[in-house]
């Protein structure tokens, strides 16, 4: 996390740092930050997995509380799968 308000938009002059967990609010995903290429960042789901592209106006900030909702909700998919993180 870092001290950015939750729900301000990063920019281009402005972006994520990797490692971060942010938000795509385009698709309301939650990835963390792998890197970026081009004007664009690249987000990768929580527990692993494709990763995607999204336009630094699109990514948000998340709360911590917003993380673990998140993972938890991951968490409840996968076992609905039969698949749990390792």
């Amino acid at each position: 996390m870092t001290d950015e308000v939750a729900g301000q938009p990063y920019t281009e002059n402005r972006r994520p740092e990797v490692g971060e967990t942010v938000r795509d609010a385009r698709l309301g995903r939650i990835g963390v930050v792998m890197g970026g290429i081009g004007p664009y960042v690249q987000l990768r789901p929580l527990y692993g997995g494709r990763e995607w592209d999204v336009a630094p106006e699109h990514v948000e900030p998340v709360t911590v509380l917003e993380v673990l909702s998140a993972r938890v909700a991951e968490v409840n998919e996968r076992s609905r799968k039969g698949v749990l993180p390792d």
